[in-house]
């Protein structure tokens, strides 16, 4: 039986700039994603998949095609529309974790509701769940702890944790192994499998093949366009040993 398509896009382009200066960044890309499927995205520098992953994690908007997320046609939203459906619909994990300094691990996590709108969770129902996805990522030790008191692996756990929180409906990750030595980058991945084994659905964008073989399938693109894609099986557990 056919799972549900959580992201599909049709026909997607992306221009930048006007006349002879015109840059093709996407040309015409055409995917589906279903619920709890671990996808990865690779390509060289300039291959459009950094521009593939703004427009599918609704930083974005394409310049002509349509993009279905979780049902949504959100391919003429607004920002504004675009920022509620980000909240709502996706979670983040960044290379860089993009976490507040100066600010506890607890507290980094709960932001995401904070800034929901939509959340109607009281501060303690949110400080609960909070503490509930620290543990789930293993770090209920850590709670109170600061960016700078973490080890980048730490960090990139509270960046997941955060990601996590509001239940969305697909995880993106950004080179999430970029900032990481090889030991905390093997961590990482058996936790995003831990993830995927629950059903999440996580598309992951890296340049790294080896993280890539983690995932059941791999979008290879150039210059703008799916060059191929491999299929990776239901993603290799037994290649997290084989990562560092």
């Amino acid at each position: 039986m056919a799972r549900p398509k959580i992201i599909e896009t049709v026909e997607i382009t992306k221009h930048y700039g006007m006349g002879d200066a015109t840059v093709m960044a996407l040309d015409g890309i055409s995917i589906t994603i279903e619920a709890g499927e671990f996808v990865g995205i690779m390509g060289p520098s300039g291959s459009g998949k950094s521009t593939l992953m703004h427009i599918l994690g609704c930083l974005s908007r394409p310049t002509s095609g349509t993009y279905i997320l979780d049902g949504l046609d959100v391919s003429e939203m607004n920002k504004a529309e675009l920022a509620m459906i980000r909240n709502q619909k996706l979670g983040f994990i960044f290379q860089a974790y993009n976490l507040l300094p100066r600010t506890s691990a607890l507290r980094n996590v709960m932001l995401t509701q904070i800034y929901n709108r939509e959340n109607h969770r009281s501060r303690e129902e949110s400080e609960k769940e909070a503490m509930e996805m620290l543990e789930q990522v293993g770090l209920a030790d850590r709670i109170s702890h600061q960016p700078q008191e973490l080890s980048g692996g730490q960090q990139q756990r509270v960046s997941i944790a955060r990601a996590l929180i509001n239940h969305p409906a697909v995880i993106i990750a950004d080179e999430p192994t970029g900032n990481l030595d090889s030991k905390s980058g093997v961590e990482i991945m058996a936790l995003l499998h831990q993830l995927h084994e629950q059903g999440t659905t996580i598309v992951m964008v890296t340049h790294d093949s080896k993280i890539a073989a983690h995932t059941q399938r791999t979008i290879h693109l150039e210059d703008g366009l799916i060059s191929s894609i491999l299929h990776n099986g239901d993603g290799h557990m037994e290649a997290i040993l084989e990562t560092n």
